[in-house]
């Protein structure tokens, strides 16, 4: 069993990605070392200018435990990377704009310190259709021109540095449109905890197999871990078809590790 080392350059939309990813790995014999750079709410333009104070100023999240504080420049040089990923704040996901030139300098940087690494693109997801964040006024508070607006984004970045997207705002999005249970619109249950951030369960894990399928190329049917929050119920009816979505977007998407 050989580790895979994961180092996402995010926040809390990472933190939610990452948080089941490691017992997942570990269900179909996957051994995946998953960190995360958390801050709140963190730009890449902020991640810039953390990278050129480095000051010690993220948690240092290890498979979804907080480990210590670090900087940008020690996590980058802490290990031999195989994968380094990088992700717009969620509320400007969807304006390019934004991304540089800070995604530009970010990627020069992690080229210099990991010449080896995979550098992805993780896709972050559009808001519920009914979140209060303020940032959803910037798309009209319409969940479908938000989602279409970070499609066009990571899929500019993407041509640009010809690097692969994680897809996982395409996943969120195909269960809300195509999974009863998460039809929010007609009365389902949404995969957001409070308008934004996934929801525990089934929002954290549907990211997690996205990660998990994607990145090592398996199939996501054969994925058996069963997430356990406490004062939540967990369905394992629902998890199998999470699996299935998740197995058909991804096989739309390009795969870029055969595996580990």
């Amino acid at each position: 069993m050989i580790t895979l080392k994961i180092l996402s350059i995010g926040n809390s939309f990472s933190q939610d990605a990452q948080k089941w990813l490691h017992q997942a790995a570990e269900s179909v014999g996957k051994d995946i070392h998953a960190c995360n750079l958390f801050i709140g709410g963190c730009s890449l333009s902020t991640h810039w200018e953390h990278y050129l104070d480095e000051q010690q100023v993220y948690d240092f999240e290890i498979n979804g435990v907080f480990e210590r504080k670090i900087s940008l420049t020690e996590a980058l040089n802490l290990y031999d990377w195989d994968i380094i990923t990088l992700q717009q704040v969620s509320d400007l996901s969807g304006d390019y704009s934004s991304f540089e030139p800070y995604i530009t300098y970010l990627y020069q940087a992690v080229k210099i310190t990991n010449p080896k690494a995979k550098i992805l693109l993780h896709e972050t997801w559009a808001y519920e259709i009914d979140s209060t964040h303020s940032g959803f006024l910037k798309y009209n508070k319409d969940q479908t021109v938000m989602y279409n607006n970070i499609c066009l984004a990571y899929k500019t970045a993407s041509q640009k540095f010809g690097i692969n997207v994680i897809p996982v705002g395409d996943v969120i999005q195909y269960l809300r449109e195509n999974v009863e249970y998460f039809n929010y619109r007609n009365g389902g249950t949404s995969l957001n905890r409070d308008g934004f951030h996934l929801s525990l369960i089934y929002g954290r894990y549907a990211a997690a197999v996205t990660w998990l399928t994607f990145i090592c190329g398996i199939d996501a049917e054969m994925i058996s871990f069963v997430p356990v929050v406490e004062g939540f119920e967990t369905d394992a009816d629902l998890l199998k078809i999470i699996n299935k979505s998740v197995k058909n977007v991804v096989k739309q998407n390009c795969i870029i590790c055969d595996g580990i």
